[in-house]
């Protein structure tokens, strides 16, 4: 049961290197510590860095996962990389297409652990989902990802090996910037980016590299429930855009479906916000809202959320989300009349406020869902052992 008011401390991320063949996987390592691998291996010093760079290009400009297809390096050292590396991805334990064309994998790391990532195909753009946490830690109650326990962090190898995996699937090597389905990402999947702060820091870093997946840091885009200490470094050490689970504008009530706001209250947030390094007009701080029935959707909470805005001179965007049911729920989702209503009152203000439509509903990929192929995989194999077990007892 979770304590009002606390966190729960947050396990650091495994070793980027924890593998039971004793391989080193090389995704998620900078370009420095790539060097220094290899170096540590036992190549000197202008080797290293030579072949840093061309595997470097292999891995993120074309897309290998196999040394034996880097026609730069010799065939004679191919096995000596093969033996000492890998080249990994996250493995697939089950890939879903919803009828409006979202995708979903359900991904398990070396330790076995489950976790998720949602593509988001639209006519202009596509946009990647990426988890940085085995579960989360807020406790959020509208959320039903939010009522996952708390495993571990991923690494960066893990957090950028979405984004590889998702450009195999969807047939993008090699890199480059014309033609692209996957345009976007959003940190909005499993878990708080910011309580991932460095391995999310790095993983982003190679995305944006000119030399290797080249995404601009404005396609891309951090959503928190409001981590304050963590906000002002996100903006000068990553510079993505930001996005902030605001979801209430009533202490109480946010207090309630987002039990964060009991440590970091709505003003300090807000006040974060505004000293976000970097937001403008051009660049504004995206506000996520979802709309619950007669929980946060009056008029007077539009109104509220209007003031606190103007108060704050922030240049904001309010993204207002209709609630996703799951089962157990405490919530409805509000009319759509009342989620138009609200919504035009906040228009009417100078502000845009669009109702964002629902996406993977059919296979649990909408906002809040990421957790039910998880546990109903899990629950089945759980199912399958035991009836195995079962069958040998006679």
């Amino acid at each position: 049961m979770p304590i009002p008011g606390h966190i729960d401390p947050v396990p650091v991320a495994r070793p980027q290197t924890l593998r039971e063949d004793g391989r080193i996987d090389l995704i998620g390592l900078s370009k420095d510590q790539l060097r220094q691998t290899l170096a540590d291996a036992g190549l000197d010093a202008r080797q290293a860095k030579l072949r840093g760079k061309q595997i470097w290009h292999w891995m993120y400009n074309r897309g290998a996962t196999r040394f034996e297809d880097m026609t730069d390096i010799s065939k004679a050292q191919h096995p000596w990389l093969t033996e000492r590396f890998v080249i990994g991805r996250p493995q697939v334990v089950e890939a879903q297409v919803s009828t409006d064309g979202t995708r979903k994998w359900l991904l398990r790391s070396p330790d076995a652990q489950d976790y998720e990532m949602v593509f988001i195909p639209d006519a202009d753009r596509g946009t990647l989902c990426v988890s940085s946490q085995v579960g989360c830690t807020l406790n959020c109650t509208f959320c039903h990802t939010g009522t996952m326990r708390l495993v571990r962090n991923l690494t960066a190898g893990e957090i950028i090996g979405q984004v590889m995996l998702a450009r195999d699937s969807l047939g993008e090597w090699p890199s480059q910037p014309e033609g692209r389905m996957l345009t976007n990402i959003v940190m909005m999947g499993m878990g708080e980016p910011l309580y991932n702060f460095d391995s999310v820091r790095d993983a982003l870093k190679l995305v944006m590299d000119g030399d290797g997946l080249a995404l601009s840091k404005r396609r891309i885009t951090l959503s928190t429930s409001g981590v304050v200490p963590m906000m002002a470094r996100a903006g000068e050490e990553i510079g993505v855009n930001l996005a902030v689970s605001l979801h209430a504008v009533r202490k109480e009530v946010r207090d309630e479906i987002v039990p964060l706001n009991r440590k970091y209250g709505i003003e300090e947030l807000l006040q974060a916000c505004a000293d976000y390094p970097g937001a403008n007009n051009a660049r504004r701080i995206t506000f996520e809202y979802v709309m619950l029935k007669d929980k946060n959707d009056s008029d007077a909470d539009a109104r509220e959320l209007v003031r606190l805005l103007r108060h704050y001179d922030l240049p904001a965007k309010v993204n207002l989300i209709p609630f996703n049911p799951w089962p157990g729920a405490n919530y409805e989702c509000s009319t759509p009349e009342r989620i138009r209503a609200f919504s035009n009152i906040i228009f009417e203000a100078g502000i845009s406020a669009p109702t964002r439509t629902p996406r993977g509903r059919d296979i649990d990929a909408a906002c809040g869902q990421l957790k039910t192929a998880a546990e109903k995989k899990r629950r089945a194999e759980l199912d399958r052992l035991a009836a195995e077990k079962q069958a040998a007892l006679g």
